[in-house]
């Protein structure tokens, strides 16, 4: 095939489209239907899960393995502890990662999975609560369950009914209704999330205080309020915040001189640059923040106030702190 041959006919592109919508609406169906199945089994698993001391062990072989993965991953981020276990395998040793405090969920479409019913016995034997998540509610497994969460479907997207289509992602929506129906009975909230995920975007936004991103001690651009313009000026080359905090004998903030403000200085005819103390020059109303609030608190306020840094103080107004912009972009907060 050259560069320049179509990949298909405008025939066979209609017949790609029509074959990806019937995919589409077949597996619509199959929700359609699962909606309809969710009962008191639903209820009855999700209080197995709520009531369990140990973790929920996700665990199903081939396609199903694949999605209990997926399950056991979203309930762990999303309160409650999970994780997945190989039936093959765990018939040859792993068993052992499963306590008698944990709920099992076993995922298989037919039911009928060999390596799930190997297993089955012993979890049993330990009294793990066990869940069956499967497409035929009168499987060998689902006859061994506490409880049996039907995801049969009316049929596969695949044409030959072969591959594993609408049944896995029934067996995932399932999954996802469990995870946050666990999420809402725990009130697990946003800053619980947060707290598994420190690296994402989110984790950022609520994790992060100010005292995180923030330059403390001998960083911190701070002169006295008989310092002269050019002493201030100095000290802001060197800490290159693009301001100086004016403080007290208490180190008690009386005010900030910035960039902006030598500018609108040098402006004003009506100022003798030579002989005006810092104390005459500095903006006596600055704008602070607190040192355990959240960064992301900080850009809102920077935003908002159409600044580029922001002072840290404490309860009693003392310098603790100081940080700009740049600080928060290399902490991904903005």
């Amino acid at each position: 095939m050259t560069a320049s041959t179509p990949l298909v006919q405008a025939g066979g592109a209609q017949s790609l489209l029509a074959s990806g919508m019937s995919v589409v609406e077949i597996e619509t169906r199959a929700l359609q239907a699962l909606r309809e199945r969710l009962d008191g089994s639903f209820t009855e698993a999700c209080q197995l899960m709520l009531a369990c001391r140990g973790r929920v062990v996700a665990t199903g072989m081939g396609k199903s393995g694949h999605i209990a993965r997926k399950i056991a991953a979203t309930f762990a981020s999303t309160g409650t502890p999970a994780f997945y276990v190989h039936p093959g395998e765990a018939s040859h040793g792993d068993l052992g990662m499963i306590t008698d405090a944990d709920v099992v969920l076993a995922l298989s479409n037919s039911g009928e999975t060999d390596e799930l019913l190997t297993i089955i016995p012993a979890l049993k034997r330990q009294g793990n609560p066990l869940i069956v998540m499967s497409g035929r509610p009168h499987s060998s497994a689902a006859q061994l369950a506490d409880v049996h969460l039907d995801v049969s479907v009316p049929e596969e997207a695949c044409p030959l009914g072969l591959a594993p289509t609408s049944s896995t992602t029934t067996a995932l929506v399932m999954g996802d209704a469990l995870a946050v129906a666990l999420l809402e009975a725990r009130g697990f909230t946003s800053e619980d999330f947060a707290r598994s995920h420190p690296a994402g975007d989110l984790g950022r936004r609520l994790l992060m205080r100010i005292r995180d991103v923030m330059h403390a001690g001998d960083d911190v651009p701070c002169v006295g309020a008989e310092a002269s313009l050019t002493e201030a000026l100095v000290e802001m080359s060197r800490k290159r915040l693009g301001m100086t905090a004016i403080v007290d004998a208490d180190d008690r903030l009386l005010g900030v001189f910035t960039d902006g403000d030598l500018r609108r200085a040098l402006d004003d005819a009506r100022i003798d640059l030579r002989q005006s103390g810092i104390a005459e020059l500095m903006s006596r109303a600055p704008k602070t923040i607190g040192a355990d609030q959240l960064a992301v608190e900080a850009a809102h306020l920077m935003e908002t106030h159409q600044i580029s840094a922001l002072l840290v103080v404490d309860a009693n107004q003392r310098l603790v702190g100081a940080l700009n912009i740049h600080d928060l972009l290399r902490a991904r907060v903005v």
